[in-house]
């Protein structure tokens, strides 16, 4: 699964539409986020780990690596 298909899934579960997720976005890192940049991001596949971990926290998730066994 990509990181779209994920975030896609995490807005929809917690009923958050891209437009908002990019004004959370903009409060918690203090950057400005806007829909058509996000967009891109998703679109192009071009979100950096950082950005990632802020979706996710932002949206009540948080990332755990686990190792295979």
């Amino acid at each position: 699964m990509s990181s779209k298909e994920d975030i896609k899934i995490l807005l929809a579960k917690e009923n958050i539409t891209l437009t908002e997720l990019a004004k959370k976005l903009s409060v918690k890192t203090g950057k400005s986020y806007t829909l058509k940049g996000l967009s891109r991001k998703l679109a192009i596949d071009s979100l950096k780990y950082n950005e990632f971990k802020d979706i996710v926290e932002v949206l009540g998730y948080k990332l755990e690596l686990t190792k295979d066994k």
